[in-house]
């Protein structure tokens, strides 16, 4: 096993890392911009090294600034944790180079998984079903034209690299195809250096599946069961939650060999997720594999009993996985939230400033992953996260019931945040019910909400925030905030504070 170890990130994934580590004995290294500078997860690392400016381009994505650290402080290996370098093959092969071991997968398996449609061409060859559109990346216009008309619009534009919902567009008429490739294209050339897009038949409203699989070095795979991730604004995952509502053991059984599958095609190992489309008759087609660790992994740890940054160390350096797939056990019921420094009032837009206050009452049940505390800033520099609420109990039911209570006792003051938007969404009766799917809060939940909310003006927030923090028994009142919870006029009612 490793005696010291370097973190590639920062934030909740840095903590996340450093608190498994040190429970297993190992030392870790923390790497910090100007602005992460008196970060949580610093204090928490035995060493950390600055590195450079704020902005992630002068700082957690300079490979060999990151390698330079690991070399001084005889750091044995790196966790790229996820983003920034993760998913960067060049990275890994940089690891390698320099006799330092990636906690991670092969740079080959970066290469031909982290391309979209490499790994496409890949499970068609074995026998995994994907959805009908091109293998390869469309070369110009006109060719893309006659691709959309053979398969028939709608189409989605996709890009070959990355992930993250980046480079991706609906297209369901001809006149919109060009620009939106150049869009797709310009997204992609910023986010992931690679301008590269395909296209595929775009499947109308299915639900968004993905497998947690872990593979070790003397080629034994298992998968540790799917995460449903529907529930999406603009190909982004809001909320997460483990095991998907319709999900049968034959089609667990079916979609899991699959996962594996194509891992171990593509010579695979360490922690990665395979993700699928599942329609309305429940018909699988492969997406992509991120050959990462994922934000929402903390629902499977939950549900399966098992630590997947151990696990990952433990691949790492050169263990065999102690347990084969019948050895899984799946118990009970895990959702994640992503509270975010965001204003869904205005398009969910960043919100910038500091943190002045946090509170929280979680109790049973709840896991809260995140590596900011009261007196932080949310930056421009970097995604405006906040925390992961994790809720897990016997049953769904019960499971919800431990969200929409954690949800209702989290108060952040300083910034505007999505904790309202999660919980309406929480409790609406189609994610109560399992009824949803990846263009539900687009297509459904905004526009309803839009319609039946009382607007809270700006001055009442604030008021209402600053009460919350004051106020805590005789000096509250209640504000009751209607949001229609279905199409026949049945209502619930949020609970907010407003100061006399």
């Amino acid at each position: 096993m490793f005696k010291k170890i370097l973190i590639a990130n920062r934030g909740e994934i840095a903590v996340r890392i450093i608190n498994t580590a040190r429970e297993m004995g190992i030392k870790t290294v923390a790497v910090y911009s100007d602005f992460d500078r008196y970060s949580l997860y610093t204090k928490l690392a035995d060493e950390a090294y600055h590195i450079g400016e704020s902005p992630a381009s002068q700082s957690y994505l300079l490979a060999d600034k990151i390698i330079e650290v690991a070399r001084k402080s005889g750091a044995e290996a790196i966790h790229p944790g996820y983003g920034f370098l993760s998913e960067r093959a060049v990275f890994a092969r940089a690891c390698a180079a320099a006799n330092i071991k990636f906690i991670g997968p092969p740079h080959t398996a970066i290469d031909d998984l982290g391309s979209k449609t490499k790994a496409k061409q890949l499970a068609i060859k074995n026998n995994i079903p994907v959805v009908e559109g091109t293998n390869s990346a469309v070369q110009d216009i006109e060719e893309a034209k006659s691709i959309a008309k053979k398969i028939g619009f709608p189409v989605m534009i996709k890009a070959s690299a990355g992930g993250g919902g980046k480079g991706m567009r609906v297209v369901r008429q001809e006149e919109e195809l060009e620009a939106s490739i150049r869009m797709a294209q310009n997204e992609a050339r910023s986010s992931f250096g690679d301008e590269s897009v395909f296209i595929e038949k775009y499947v109308d409203s299915p639900k968004h599946i993905e497998f947690q699989v872990l593979v070790d070095e003397h080629g034994n795979a298992v998968h540790l069961g799917e995460r449903e991730c529907s529930m999406q604004r603009r190909h982004q995952k809001i909320i997460e939650e483990t095991p998907c509502s319709i999900m049968d053991d034959d089609l667990r059984f079916r979609m899991g060999e699959c996962a594996k599958k194509i891992v171990l095609a593509a010579g695979y190992t360490n922690a990665g997720t395979v993700e699928f489309m599942l329609d309305k008759d429940k018909n699988f087609y492969f997406l992509e594999v991120n050959t990462r660790l994922q934000v929402e992994h903390p629902i499977t740890e939950m549900r399966t009993g098992l630590d997947l940054v151990e696990q990952q160390l433990r691949i790492a350096s050169g263990e065999k996985l102690s347990f084969v797939q019948e050895d899984i056990k799946f118990k009970g019921a895990a959702i994640e939230c992503r509270i975010c420094a965001e204003d869904p009032d205005n398009n969910f837009m960043p919100s910038i400033g500091k943190l002045k206050y946090i509170s929280r009452n979680l109790g049973n049940g709840m896991r809260e992953d995140t590596g900011i505390e009261q007196g932080n800033e949310i930056s421009i520099y970097y995604d405006s996260m906040i925390t992961k609420l994790i809720s897990y109990a016997s049953d769904r039911k019960s499971a919800i019931a431990k969200m929409e209570r954690a949800l209702r006792n989290y108060t952040v003051v300083g910034v505007k945040t999505n904790i309202s938007f999660l919980l309406n969404l929480l409790i609406c009766p189609e994610y109560y019910e399992g009824n949803y799917n990846t263009q539900f809060v687009e297509k459904i939940f905004l526009p309803r909400l839009a319609e039946t909310k009382e607007t809270i003006s700006p001055e009442l927030e604030k008021a209402m925030a600053i009460a919350s923090v004051l106020f805590k028994d005789k000096n509250e009142s209640s504000v009751k905030v209607k949001i229609n919870k279905s199409g026949n006029g049945k209502s619930s009612w949020l609970k907010r504070k407003e100061l006399h």
